[in-house]
């Protein structure tokens, strides 16, 4: 794994964390002006503690998950003898995290902290992966491209917003005002907050037979689906020559104001 920040004075926002069996890359966001205010723990312990509670849950046996919550709340439908989904785990994460600070903070405050977050876990061959927000799952697979799990919604929405705010015709505040409005909204974008029933708008799957898998933040992934300096399969074999470290400094070449953070995994055997 790898990290960087890429705002000079301030703290990296990301987390990226692994357990035997599985690995959680979480970044953060939500520091703008004020928002100390709404929470005063910030965005880096929101990140750090979300990240902590889902590397938790994935190392959990079957059917338990560290909170408590699970099949009181309906969240694990199997009970004990079946591993939780990748949907429970963070639903409990994000209750459990929120539950940390909703007595001092207002969580619900659309400047207090959110994230995207990337989930894999590898059992018997198999990777089985969740993506929620601008995170990237990437999966080195034999018969084929590498599977590239992304979800689209607030690039293509911010993208909008961003081209409109260079136009400098419209108001910024207003501007941005209408980008909050979007998250975790239906026709919008969706993010890890403080509600779990965000997790069923992300993006699951799994597939048996592959060799490597990673987790990039997106200012990890600039390097391919911004800049357009590589691509996804040679990335991977950036990875797997010269490791994630690597592929963190040719992102701060390009000095692009982002945490930039890499979790890779080299595969089964």
């Amino acid at each position: 794994m790898a990290t960087a920040g890429g705002h000079p004075g301030r703290a990296n926002e990301d987390f990226a964390g692994g357990v035997p069996g599985g690995m959680v890359l979480v970044d953060g966001a939500g520091g703008v002006p004020g928002a100390a205010e709404v929470c005063r723990h910030g965005v880096a312990w929101f990140a750090r503690r979300l990240g902590g509670m889902l590397l938790g849950g994935l190392s959990q046996p079957a059917g338990l998950l560290p909170g408590g919550l699970g099949k009181s709340a309906g969240l694990l439908p199997g009970g004990l003898g079946k591993p939780a989904g990748l949907r429970e785990v963070l639903a409990e994460g994000i209750t459990a995290v929120a539950d940390m600070h909703r007595d001092t903070c207002d969580v619900t405050h659309g400047s207090s902290p959110f994230g995207a977050v990337a989930m894999l876990r590898f059992a018997e061959g198999r990777a089985e992966w969740l993506v929620l927000g601008d995170a990237v799952a990437l999966i080195d697979v034999p018969d084929g491209p590498p599977v590239v799990v992304h979800d689209p919604r607030e690039v293509v929405i911010a993208g909008d917003i961003e081209k409109r705010l260079d136009a400098g015709v419209e108001d910024r505040a207003e501007l941005l005002a209408e980008l909050r409005s979007r998250r975790n909204s239906p026709g919008g974008f969706w993010v890890v907050k403080d509600d779990p029933s965000v997790v069923e708008e992300a993006l699951v799957g799994s597939r048996p037979a592959f060799r490597s898998a990673a987790l990039l933040s997106n200012g990890a992934s600039s390097l391919v689906d911004r800049f357009h300096a590589t691509d996804w399969p040679e990335l991977l074999r950036l990875l797997d020559t010269d490791g994630p470290a690597e592929v963190v400094r040719r992102v701060q070449e390009l000095r692009f104001p982002d945490d930039a953070t890499v979790a890779y995994f080299s595969g089964p055997g």
